[in-house]
């Protein structure tokens, strides 16, 4: 799943290469993807760029007025190059949309087993369902201890769950949710109520230097590559049964998440 720091990379990517530049065809190869049946994508044709933002995992392009929201979900992603064949997208993934420009082709694909990308043709990015309801951004640099102290609350919910909850902090997902509370040494069961003081300070530390590491480190990675260096810069997520960097210990599912989730028991409070 692309969380904010790739999408954060995708956004500057695309930010870089299409503004200014207007669409010059359309093709929905997918149109189950396409949420705004009544606006068809067609309607972006002949409108150039005139910004590229990030909402948590979503973006935003607007098109002289005209936006049209990307929403990746569990496996989506994006293509771009001078050619709209299939043998540019990664091994597994469908072609769900390409997007014409007079100097190259974005291309919107999918690899999950069922679709999860969403496009949307509204008039302002906060028409998007999905966006509209997103919590503070993890990833920006104005994000607070006092803000996640906020979002989490006394809520007795698990921290890991609480972390991927879009409502409450957008952008990070799985992944992050794994190497922030490694970082943290807290237990992704732990529940926010049970948190005191100084773990909240703690958790807020890890969040911050994890997203904003990654978020420099995914800077400048071509699109193609960038799950690779997801993966790559990963200590604890996705490691089952290797050594834990922090204690020499052994990296393990997090109970109850079917091996979605890592954590080391030792570090983390047993």
């Amino acid at each position: 799943m692309p969380e904010a720091p790739e999408v954060e990379a995708l956004a500057l990517f695309l930010r870089e290469r299409l503004t200014g530049h207007a669409v010059t065809g359309v093709e929905l190869v997918e149109g189950r993807a396409l949420k705004t049946r009544a606006r068809p994508l067609e309607e972006i044709v002949g409108r150039a760029v005139t910004a590229v933002t990030r909402h948590g995992k979503h973006i935003d392009l607007d098109l002289e007025g005209v936006h049209l929201g990307l929403g990746f979900g569990r496996a989506g992603w994006a293509t771009w190059g001078d050619e709209p064949a299939d043998d540019d997208v990664p091994a597994g993934s469908a072609v769900i949309a390409r997007i014409a420009f007079d100097h190259g082709i974005l291309g919107i694909t999918d690899a999950g087993e069922w679709l999860s990308v969403q496009l949307h043709v509204v008039d302002s990015a906060d028409e998007v369902p999905a966006v509209a309801k997103l919590g503070p951004d993890a990833a920006d640099p104005g994000f607070s201890r006092d803000m996640l102290a906020t979002a989490l609350g006394r809520r007795r919910k698990q921290l890991k769950a609480l972390l991927q909850e879009q409502e409450t902090l957008a952008g990070i997902g799985n992944a992050y949710s794994d190497e922030i509370l490694f970082a943290a040494r807290l237990s992704p069961t732990a529940h926010a109520s049970a948190l005191t003081d100084a773990e909240v300070t703690r958790l807020y530390d890890a969040l911050h230097d994890t997203l904003a590491t990654a978020v420099a480190e995914r800077r400048g990675v071509p699109i193609a590559q960038q799950k690779a260096a997801k993966v790559a810069a990963m200590k604890v997520h996705g490691r089952t049964g290797e050594p834990c960097p922090g204690c020499g210990g052994v990296v393990e599912d997090i109970p109850g998440t079917k091996g979605a989730g890592q954590w080391c028991p030792s570090c983390q409070g047993g």
